[in-house]
C-alpha cells in the first residue's frame, strides 16, 4: 500500500514474539520511507535477551540506523509520551499476549505498556499487531476487551498454524500500514479478521 505519513510522529514498540521481528522491521523502514517520524520503544525483554532471532544490541542497532532516534527502554523515558505529546500514534507489533493482557487491564510496569498509558491519555490511536499463541485461549477476552477500547485499532489478524497450534493467532503484516493509516482517521481497517 501506499502510503504518506509526511510529518507524522510513529511510535513502534516491539515486545517479546521475537519470530515477528523481520515483519516488524520491514514496517519501521516502509514508515521511514513513507515521510514518518519514528519513535522505537522496546519492552524489557526485547531490550535484554539474546535469542535465535538476534541480540538485543542487534535489534537496538538496527532501530537506531532506520529512525534516526535513540531507543525507548524504561518506564521513566516512556512517560513523557503522554504529557508532552510526542506522538501522533503508537504501534505495538509484535503485541504478545501478555501484553495485551497488561493494556487491556490498564496495567503500566514496562516502558511499552507505559507508552500506551501516556499516549491514550491524549485520545490518540493505539495500533495493536498481536502475535500470540494463546489468542484463541486465555488470551481471548483480553482480545475481547480490547476490541471494545476508544482509540485502540488493530492489525488484521488471523490463525497462523490452526493444526499444529490451534489457539494461535498472528498479525497480517501486509495490512499494518492500512491498519495504521486508517487509526489516523479514527477508524478500523476491515475485515478484523482475515
Amino acid at each position: 500500500m501506499k502510503t504518506n505519513f509526511e510529518g507524522k510522529r510513529v511510535g513502534f514498540a516491539l515486545t517479546g514474539s521475537f519470530c515477528t521481528f523481520d515483519m516488524a522491521l520491514a514496517v519501521v523502514e516502509d514508515l521511514v520511507k513513507a515521510g514518518a517520524e519514528v519513535m522505537p520503544i522496546l519492552s524489557y525483554s526485547v531490550a535484554t535477551m539474546d535469542t535465535k532471532f538476534g541480540t538485543a544490541e542487534g535489534i537496538k542497532k538496527r532501530l537506531t540506523e532506520l529512525t534516526g532516534q535513540p531507543v525507548v527502554e524504561t518506564i521513566a523515558e516512556a512517560e513523557p509520551i503522554g504529557p508532552a505529546k510526542l506522538l501522533d500514534i503508537l504501534v505495538v507489533l509484535p503485541a504478545t499476549g501478555n501484553t495485551l493482557a497488561k493494556i487491556a487491564c490498564g496495567i503500566t510496569d514496562t516502558s511499552v505498556t507505559m507508552a500506551v498509558k501516556a499516549h491514550l491519555r491524549n485520545n490518540r490511536p493505539v495500533v495493536l499487531g498481536l502475535s500470540s499463541n494463546d489468542a484463541l485461549g486465555n488470551s481471548a477476552k483480553n482480545i475481547g476487551m480490547l476490541l471494545g477500547m476508544r482509540n485502540i485499532y488493530f492489525v488484521p489478524f488471523g490463525q497462523d498454524n490452526p493444526h499444529e497450534k490451534p489457539r494461535s493467532m498472528v498479525l497480517r503484516g501486509e495490512y499494518t500500514l492500512a491498519a495504521i493509516d486508517e487509526a489516523l482517521h479514527g477508524r478500523q481497517v476491515q475485515p478484523i479478521l482475515a
